[in-house]
């Protein structure tokens, strides 16, 4: 079915389907489809190819992603900013013109009304509907239209014919008319035709690189603008004069060119671009160096092909030698010239600079073959630095030195790193050295290139040095073995009891030097040292639960200081494990406990025990009643496990707050126990809230941090 029909059909089933009703809004009030369903164009003469005429206002609510748009008559489209356009120089138009619009989320049509058509004789429904043909132009043979030539930048004056339209109708009852761009169209007014003679002229001065050709319709009508001959076509071609230079894309070019580099190597290519008609000589280019700075040890070291544009060596590899030229980098002047280079061509200009390449043609060799360096035992650092000459370039890897040590350093206790900045090689100490184990060292040190040097150039004897390293003797501090020392005590020893005994040694054996102890660093102050024997001894009592303990560890630091001159110190670090000792009593969690007076269940709550101590002085525990007489005939302890037990009432207890003794004892040896109590708060529960006494209120804080210790106890011991 064809575009028209088609559309037709849709828009009068979209008409009946909404009759009486709205369309439902897409998501917040937007409704899918033309916002505006109709829109109007005035009709003042054709309508000529790519005019927008309107904009319609389209919204899918999701975007106006993929939605395509057809029109009724196929002369005209949608384009993507919604602007109404024909596709064509349009003549007559359909009074009425629908516009379908469709996407995954909308479907709709909106209606266009042409205003101010002529009357439509001779168009039937289906050109009204856009389905059949234009009707057909009068014979474009009765116009005889000769193609045009114009030389551009014709000087004045203007107007200036150029060509004739001849019709083979009788003159004077109709009129010659031009369309097109370059006539009605943009750029307006620059050719025009005498509406009685056809002679066609131009207005002003015309340039090839602008627009090279227009075409453009001539036509005859009547005075009321009826057609009657035509359109037929008329070329104008615009010729070209050389009014262009050659321009080169950049003013200064570089590229680059290996020293050695056999004679004829191309370098690199210029090129030129002429806005000439390169159909003509005058887009013709040639190429020619016109000078060479400097032109040493030859003027003529390049030669650039005349039609290419590229620059290829002229100079022997022998003389092209980075490090014997009078420079690295020389400049070309180069001119590109049209019209094939002749003498009336014009000229544009360019530079390029070459620069000369390095490569690895010389080893790298020392400035001297011995060096020395002196170092203190016990540092570490850079102790000498390595220089070293290379005639290639420093900015390339066939001037920057690479050192390895090739022999004497069996412990690895040396590195060589480059300098960046001088190719220095620094020496440094990287694992100190011991003046009592050796006091000399011989390093033979070998240097290269980061690039490997050409076939016919190799390393000799200056590419490798000796380093001659003296070990200056200090006077090194003690040194503690083992460290840590790690000895296990019971807590709690009596004060004055021997914990360790220090062993430290002094590594100057070439020395006789005595050693002296002293306490660093004793957190708790719970020890002390005897400053010649090096045994450590308590001060006072050591306590497995104190602050100063972490994971059953006590540490402590020590010096020990030689008589040397200077006199050296180290330092040396104990680490008493320490065992449990049954010395804390347990204790009853919670401490309070809430129930109703008229409670039918008479447990009172679960109690469980608590010790700073470990097992086995710690649990399992025993819970039992005060010794008071007559707790017995009011309450009850029952075992649960080997952490808690349960209370409970024997009868019931009017409102008030009960103090019930408690004896809770470990499993230590000896055990101990701990006398204790629990308030018990007796309520009148009402509608699930219970009025107790106030006195328990106040400490109501205190008592949830208790509880919730209670609750991670109680967990726990459930678990184990």
């Amino acid at each position: 079915m064809e575009t028209g029909v088609r559309i037709l059909l849709a828009f009068l089933l979209h008409q009946a389907a909404h009759v009486g009703g709205q369309e439902d809004g897409g998501s917040e009030g937007c409704v899918p489809g033309f916002q505006v369903k109709n829109y109007e164009v005035a009709y003042s003469g054709a309508f000529h190819k790519g005019q927008p005429l309107i904009q319609v206002e389209f919204d899918d609510c999701a975007g106006n992603e993929d939605v395509a748009f057809d029109v009724s008559d196929p002369s005209f489209l949608v384009d993507g900013d919604l602007n109404l356009v024909p596709r064509q120089d349009v003549r007559y138009s359909a009074p009425v013109l629908f516009v379908h619009g469709v996407s995954a989320h909308a479907d709709d049509i909106a209606q266009v009304d042409v205003t101010g058509l002529p009357l439509p004789s001779a168009h039937a429904l289906r050109d009204i509907l856009g389905l059949g043909q234009k009707l057909p132009y009068r014979s474009k043979r009765s116009l005889l239209v000769p193609p045009v030539i114009v030389t551009e930048n014709q000087r004045p004056p203007f107007p200036r014919i150029i060509g004739r339209v001849i019709s083979a109708e009788k003159l004077g009852n109709h009129i010659f008319r031009l369309t097109g761009p370059g006539a009605d169209q943009d750029p307006k007014g620059l050719f025009t035709i005498d509406i009685d003679t056809g002679d066609v002229s131009v207005s002003r001065s015309l340039d090839r690189e602008a627009i090279d050709s227009y075409q453009l319709e001539v036509s005859t009508t009547d005075f009321s603008g009826n057609l009657i001959e035509g359109p037929a076509i008329l070329m104008i071609t615009v010729m070209d004069q050389n009014d262009n230079r050659p321009i080169f894309k950049e003013t200064r070019y570089t590229g680059e060119v290996l020293e050695g580099s056999p004679t004829g190597t191309t370098v690199m290519t210029m090129t030129a671009f002429d806005a000439d008609d390169p159909g003509t000589d005058n887009a013709v280019l040639r190429y020619n160096i016109v000078r060479q700075s400097p032109d040493k040890p030859s003027p003529n070291m390049f030669y650039i092909d005349a039609e290419r544009g590229d620059i290829v060596t002229v100079i022997s590899p022998t003389l092209l030698d980075r490090e014997t030229l009078p420079t690295t980098r020389y400049e070309l002047e180069i001119v590109a010239k049209d019209m094939a280079g002749s003498e009336v061509g014009l000229t544009g200009t360019a530079t390029a600079t070459i620069t000369i390449t390095d490569k690895n043609d010389h080893a790298p060799e020392f400035t001297h073959p011995l060096f020395e360096a002196h170092v203190s035992e016990g540092s570490t650092g850079v102790v000498v630095n390595l220089t070293v000459d290379d005639r290639d370039d420093p900015a390339t890897g066939a001037w920057r030195a690479m050192y390895s040590i090739i022999s004497g350093d069996p412990a690895q206790r040396f590195e060589i790193q480059t300098n960046p900045d001088n190719n220095e090689g620094m020496l440094s100490v990287v694992k100190p050295l011991d003046y009592e184990s050796t006091m000399f060292h011989t390093l033979y040190i070998r240097v290269e290139n980061e690039d490997p040097l050409v076939p016919d150039v190799g390393y000799g004897p200056s590419s490798t040095a000796t380093v001659r390293v003296t070990v200056e003797d200090i006077n090194e501090g003690p040194v503690f073995f083992p460290d840590p020392l790690v000895v296990t005590r019971v807590e709690n020893i009596p004060v004055g009891s021997v914990v360790a005994s220090l062993s430290a040694t002094d590594p100057d054996t070439l020395e006789i030097q005595s050693i002296r102890y002293a306490v660093l660093h004793d957190p708790a102050g719970w020890l002390s040292v005897s400053p010649v024997k090096g045994t450590v001894n308590t001060s006072a009592s050591l306590d497995r639960e104190s602050p100063y303990v972490h994971d059953n560890r006590y540490t402590a630091v020590f010096t020990a200081t030689d008589n040397g001159i200077p006199p050296a110190t180290g330092t040396g670090t104990l680490i008493i494990h320490l065992e449990d000792y049954n010395d804390n009593a347990p204790y009853v969690v919670p401490s309070v406990a809430r129930v109703c007076e008229d409670a039918h269940d008479m447990n009172v709550a679960i109690v469980g025990g608590w010790d700073k101590d470990l097992p086995p002085n710690a649990a399992p525990f025993k819970i039992e009643l005060g010794k008071q007489p007559g707790l017995d005939k009011t309450w009850k302890v029952t075992r649960v496990n080997s952490t808690h037990s349960q209370i409970m009432l024997l009868h019931s207890l009017k409102k008030a707050n009960y103090q019930l003794p408690l004896l809770i004892t470990d499993s230590g040896v000896p055990p101990l126990s701990n006398n204790t109590e629990v308030k018990v708060q007796v309520c009148i529960c009402k509608k699930n809230k219970m009025h107790c006494n106030s006195f328990i209120i106040k400490h109501e804080k205190y008592l949830m941090y208790l509880f919730s210790i209670y609750l991670i106890y109680f967990r726990h011991a459930t678990v184990t």
